[in-house]
């Protein structure tokens, strides 16, 4: 999953005036934020559905680590997805959470890493916990001056985003402070370099 994080995509979300939204903001307002929830829903169940691909392709070495340190990291991706959901219906918008959803408003490839290594996996997950960070990052900045439950709801999501991305790079630094990744945009670059560099 490659983000376009600076291209305006064509494909944002349009929801209908809603009736009603939460005390305090203007139904434009709750709109608006409604519609850049709706990208981070389509990032987050995205997210959590190329983590369990992940987890399910992973061989080699490191194999049992590299399994079990994802499946928690969906649990809580699936969570913020339905906090997002739910964040969106209460301003008064209605949640679109099908794979529809997904494919025709992403601004972003699917995965495109099959069965391999475990180093291989981290390193195109690293490029993809990089775009839906600094989307995600992006939202929070966009609803500061809208809505501050909404943005405390990204920046606390945040926090656990960047922590999983540290675990991820992790596996991908060397002693020097270096990342295998630095540089590539594209999982399926990530994921080639570190085969070339026989790392998995």
């Amino acid at each position: 999953m490659t983000t376009t994080t600076d291209a305006p995509s064509s494909k944002a979300p349009s929801f209908d005036k809603p009736s009603y939204t939460v005390p305090g903001l203007s139904l434009d307002t709750g709109r608006k934020v409604a519609e850049i929830l709706q990208q981070r829903l389509n990032a987050l169940n995205d997210l959590h559905l190329t983590l369990k691909h992940a987890h399910w392709n992973v061989v080699g070495p490191h194999f049992i680590s590299v399994h079990q340190m994802i499946d928690p990291q969906v649990d809580v991706v699936r969570e913020f997805a339905d906090a997002v959901a739910e964040r969106i219906a209460t301003l008064g918008a209605s949640p679109d959470g099908t794979p529809g959803a997904i494919v025709k408003q992403r601004t972003w490839d699917d995965y495109s890493v099959g069965r391999a290594g475990a180093i291989q996996h981290l390193a195109a997950l690293d490029i993809v916990y990089t775009g839906v960070i600094t989307d995600h990052r992006k939202a929070a900045q966009e609803t500061e001056d809208l809505d501050d439950v909404t943005n405390d709801l990204l920046v606390g999501q945040l926090h656990q985003l960047e922590l999983f991305h540290w675990f991820v790079r992790a596996h991908l630094e060397n002693a020097g402070g270096e990342l295998s990744t630095s540089g590539l945009s594209s999982e399926g670059e990530a994921a080639a370099n570190a085969d070339r560099a026989g790392t998995q």
